[in-house]
């Protein structure tokens, strides 16, 4: 089993989000791009932040600083372009 599961880590993310606002995270292809694009900046030079890693590879890195909360997913605007 993976570990944080989808649920967990969903749960993580929408933490902060008060009753009633719109969820920072909808679905899973959310935190699977979210992850992604941190892993990328690892790949490219950035630091992790995680205080425990676990793992030496860049996505398991990403994965557990969005569970430690220390990485924030901004959502896109629809009205960006």
């Amino acid at each position: 089993m993976i570990h944080p599961s989808y649920v967990e880590l969903m749960k993580v993310v929408n933490n902060n989000v008060e009753f009633g606002e719109e969820p920072v995270v909808n679905s899973r292809y959310s935190l699977v791009i979210a992850a992604a694009k941190r892993a990328r900046q690892i790949i490219a030079g950035d630091e992790p932040m995680a205080d425990k890693i676990t793992c030496p590879k860049p996505l398991s890195i990403a994965v557990e600083e969005l569970y430690e909360g220390k990485v924030k997913i901004i959502p896109d605007t629809e009205d960006e372009e």
